[in-house]
């Protein structure tokens, strides 16, 4: 439906006022290192995140929230395991900040029933229950979701290495197929499919508490 994907296109803007370019889950530290230089090294560590890290983990996550959008116990219960599995402080204020950023600004398009969210609401959490609140299509939610984060991702390199804008649309381009097949695999996934391996990743998000210069928050 057009008020579907207007929303979803609306709601995944980056100038929807969720805060998210402020933060770079731990791209910044890892650039800062030396481990993320140009392009190719751009891809790898993003799809690192995207397929064994903590961006599978969310989309799970919204996927169950989705699912259990009006339901109070069980929304509580997945957003207490998304917070248990952020293995930063640093990714813990992400989510919570833009999660609770989230539930404001998308309260301009109110829900038939008031979907009873937890607070602090994760980002994924939010972002599954409301869309699914709204009768939007699980896959096309996830889609949204993945595709986001990932230009977010990227955003961040384009910014910092810096690779440039024109490497930075080719990296976008070549994981569409990427984020179609996570969006697939997510939207039936069971909560024991969780499991991350993108350590290098989390110990990024840590160490960047302790980076000398910071443009990113995390």
């Amino acid at each position: 439906m057009s008020a579907d994907l207007q929303k979803l296109l609306t709601w995944m803007s980056p100038a929807f006022p969720v805060g998210a370019f402020a933060w770079s889950a731990g791209l910044e530290t890892a650039i800062a290192q030396g481990t993320v230089s140009d392009r190719a090294t751009t891809q790898d560590w993003i799809s690192g995140v995207l397929h064994h890290g903590s961006l599978k983990t969310d989309a799970i996550l919204l996927a169950h929230a989705h699912r259990a959008h009006a339901d109070k116990a069980k929304l509580a219960e997945l957003a207490d395991l998304c917070l248990a599995l952020t293995a930063a402080h640093e990714r813990h204020a992400e989510t919570t900040i833009t999660g609770n950023a989230f539930v404001l600004a998308s309260a301009a398009w109110p829900a038939a029933t008031p979907v009873p969210l937890p607070e602090p609401c994760p980002y994924p959490i939010a972002v599954g229950a409301l869309a699914g609140a709204h009768g939007i299509e699980r896959r096309d939610t996830l889609i949204a979701f993945l595709a986001t984060t990932v230009h977010s991702q990227v955003s961040v390199a384009v910014r910092l290495v810096p690779i440039g804008q024109a490497d930075g649309l080719a990296i976008m381009a070549a994981f569409e197929p990427g984020i179609a097949h996570m969006a697939d695999l997510c939207l039936h996934a069971a909560l024991d499919d969780i499991g991350s391996v993108a350590y290098g990743a989390d110990i990024a998000q840590m160490q960047h508490e302790t980076l000398r210069t910071r443009i990113f928050r995390s």
